[in-house]
């Protein structure tokens, strides 16, 4: 079946190198553009494309709010295609809730004249957009959380000498890692506001975004959460009730440290070869727990093409660990938590909405 685009975007050279670039995968079809996202909304309704690529800052009517309209007058599936600046990496956050299936990011500004370094990456969300539910893609839920109701405690950011790891010594403490990717920031946004403030544990997550992005992201669910969620730094020493998300472009590995005389759980990042094509990954971050905690790792896989964190939730499983994978009718994208089901690793397969509370119950 041929897949029908339309490529919006305020610069006609991106415009035909956009079309041009999908247009070489002979199962889609670009059957029209727009300049500006109240040109894109008029296109929408009278060609009713299967997917759209939309950039975000446009003239006339921007790419947020032409979004808005599109998804609840017209919905269709919607790839974010924008460059990188803490603006637009907010505004395209925004666009999650705004019911955008995935994000793309240009590489070298609005006019990426090396646009086609990702034009793989580009055909292949479009393709994965097109095979999207709508139903679940609506807006948002507001959170009752606030940072007004919630108490957190802060966590220690002040620069401390690291010395050499000690020899590794299984931690008593309990440990939640969460992997996500395509959906990810939508179904985030539902698990970690909801997390107590008095859990005490840190929580290590993993999500497929780049540089950029991330940042943006933990300081959007501090805000909405009673736990204190950051950008992962290196040396960061983890603390319960923290939350801690790997930075775009970056693995995330816990390692032990001894740091004043104390051994302490670290974080250490590096930029080693992509891994299932992806950096930050999820079975780097995972396999890094099992020296350290053993029995004692919660390992929640989330929304996500691909098989990211199987690997690593299968080490998780050998140890003693446990495993959540979200249910296929809640996913965006139903296909890292389906290869977790398909090898059996999982300990509890259930819906968005009830992980949160899966989460508390069996790190009880």
């Amino acid at each position: 079946m041929t897949i029908n685009v339309l490529v919006v975007d305020d610069s006609a050279l991106m415009r035909k190198v956009i079309s041009d670039i999908l247009s070489e995968d002979g199962e889609i079809k670009v059957i029209g553009t727009a300049r500006n996202g109240l040109d894109a909304v008029e296109k929408v309704e009278k060609l009713r494309p299967d997917v759209v690529t939309l950039d975000i800052e446009m003239p006339t009517l921007d790419g947020l709010h032409a979004l808005g309209y599109i998804m609840s007058e017209c919905p269709t599936p919607v790839v974010i295609l924008t460059a990188v600046d803490p603006r637009s990496a907010e505004k395209t956050l925004n666009a999650f809730e705004y019911g955008a299936v995935d994000f793309i990011q240009k590489p070298s500004g609005n006019i990426s004249l090396n646009i086609s370094d990702i034009a793989n990456d580009i055909r292949l969300k479009v393709k994965i957009a097109a095979k999207v539910d709508l139903k679940k893609l609506g807006f948002m839920e507001e959170h009752v959380h606030s940072r007004e109701t919630a108490v957190k405690k802060q966590p220690d950011m002040t620069a401390k000498p690291v010395e050499e790891p000690r020899k590794k010594l299984l931690s008593n403490q309990k440990i939640l890692a969460i992997a996500s990717s395509t959906g990810g920031p939508r179904a985030l946004e539902q698990v970690v506001p909801k997390l107590p403030g008095d859990l005490r544990v840190p929580v290590v997550i993993v999500q497929h975004m780049p540089a950029g992005f991330t940042a943006s992201l933990a300081q959007r669910l501090d805000t909405q959460s009673q736990l204190t969620v950051c950008e992962a730094k290196n040396g960061d020493v983890l603390q319960a009730g923290v939350v801690y998300i790997a930075p775009g472009n970056y693995h995330m590995e816990i390692v032990q440290k001894n740091i004043n005389g104390r051994t302490s759980e670290v974080v250490a990042l590096n930029q080693n070869p992509r891994e299932q094509g992806v950096r930050p990954c999820a079975n780097i971050l995972f396999k890094s727990l099992v020296p350290l905690y053993g029995q004692n790792i919660l390992a929640v896989v989330l929304t996500g093409m691909g098989a990211d964190g199987a690997d690593g939730a299968e080490e998780i499983r050998r140890a003693g660990g446990k495993v959540i994978a979200e249910d296929e009718k809640s996913c965006v994208v139903y296909g890292m938590p389906k290869v977790i089901v398909q090898r059996g690793l999982s300990d509890s397969v259930v819906t968005l909405e009830k992980i949160s509370s899966e989460i508390v119950q069996m790190l009880k």
